[in-house]
């Protein structure tokens, strides 16, 4: 049963390419088991979180994680009445268009990407699933419901201003009214993200050793659920200690955004998604209380964590591997795979074979761009 403002599969606005639906499953259960199934999703499985991948078996990559926050967003959906297909599926999507290296990789493309329009791993995901997953005879991309692609290019709120090209070349297809708020359940999609990596974050940041468990004992949100731990189970081994300690930490959180949802839905008194996507707010937030703890947590990680001096180091050798291969294949752009060669065909100008580049590097992951660099180094690829 759906609350009245949830995204309801059977008033769908359908596909860009007409198809004749499923007779048992709906339409975004259909679009959650294409995104499942596409390669830009499979290749998650070896891009960074925070951690190059090869760096350790069990630090989170963008696949265990973009798992997480589905996971998430199906609990939240679930008690606020939403579409858990819906959510789910804009939560297993919403990292498709990261470059390898995660947001350094993203900054480093960008930059090379400057005079040509820029690069946003946002649109990126937008552009995989309209544009470059090639599989299927009728269409190129996945042919997701608009309510799939609208969630997935505003989960993090209206976008105004100046559009990423990516985006705006989709847009242009497909209106998506970018300037409102997005349905609740992309909105969900949106806070399960931070709440996965919130919490999955510093959990691989004390797994590394960048800091102790005194160290984030300090923190306001996270104090709390050490001493109910220490209070019933005194004496617990370490290990076990902390992963008792940060599953309340997460708990906290879910809980706090389901409960400040409901009365944020409730105050808003929509009965329609069209009613919250009009509104000019987001109903499905943590509590100011909350959010001001998240912010301390987060000057914490950024300092201890994304920052780190060994970190840094990596962050600085892989951004010399994204420029040096991007300047690369720009020039030599017929050194890429063959199955690019048709588009690069089609290329009329410089931004156009950049844009190609572009897409080409971002769908790497972290060991294939890293084996490719090393190749450059040693003269292997043609010049």
């Amino acid at each position: 049963m759906y609350a009245p403002y949830a995204t309801m599969p059977d008033r769908s606005r359908g596909r860009s390419v007409s198809e004749e639906e499923s007779s048992f499953r709906s339409p975004f259960q259909r679009d959650r088991d294409r995104i499942i199934h596409a390669s830009a999703f499979r290749r998650l499985k070896h891009k960074t979180q925070v951690f190059v991948e090869h760096e350790g078996d069990n630090y989170r990559t963008r696949l265990t994680h973009s798992i997480e926050v589905a996971q998430v967003g199906r609990t939240i959906a679930g008690a606020l009445g939403l579409n858990q297909e819906l959510t789910e599926a804009v939560a297993l999507a919403h990292d498709l268009g990261h470059t390898p290296f995660g947001h350094t990789g993203e900054d480093a493309l960008h930059e090379m990407m400057a005079p040509y329009g820029g690069f946003d791993h946002n649109a990126q995901a937008i552009r995989i699933v309209t544009a470059l997953e090639k599989h299927y005879a009728e269409f190129d991309g996945l042919n997701l419901t608009w309510e799939t692609l609208e969630a997935i290019a505003k989960h993090n709120g209206p976008v105004v201003g100046e559009l990423p090209w990516a985006l705006a070349a989709c847009n242009n297809g497909i209106d998506l009214e970018l300037h409102t708020h997005a349905s609740a359940e992309a909105q969900v999609a949106a806070l399960a993200d931070d709440i996965a990596y919130n919490h999955h974050d510093l959990h691989d940041g004390l797994r590394a050793g960048l800091f102790n468990d005194d160290d984030v004992c300090s923190l306001s949100i996270i104090a709390p659920a050490y001493a109910e731990v220490d209070a019933k189970y005194p004496g617990l081994d370490k290990n076990r200690r902390r992963h008792e300690a940060l599953r309340r930490f997460f708990g906290v959180m879910v809980s706090d955004v389901i409960d400040t949802s409901r009365a944020k839905i409730a105050a808003s008194a929509a009965q329609s998604v069209e009613e919250i996507r009009a509104l000019d707010h987001a109903v499905v937030t943590f509590s100011d209380e909350v959010w001001a703890q998240l912010k301390e947590l987060r000057a914490f990680m950024f300092t201890r964590m994304y920052r780190a001096p060994s970190v840094m180091v990596v962050r600085e050798r892989v951004a010399v591997v994204v420029k040096a291969l991007f300047a690369y294949y720009l020039k030599n752009t017929m050194a890429m795979p063959e199955r690019w060669h048709e588009e690069i065909g089609r290329a009329e100008t410089e931004t156009d074979r950049a844009r190609i580049v572009s897409d080409y590097i971002a769908g790497m992951t972290d060991r294939f761009a890293l084996q490719l660099y090393d190749r450059l180094a040693l003269g292997e690829l043609a010049s």
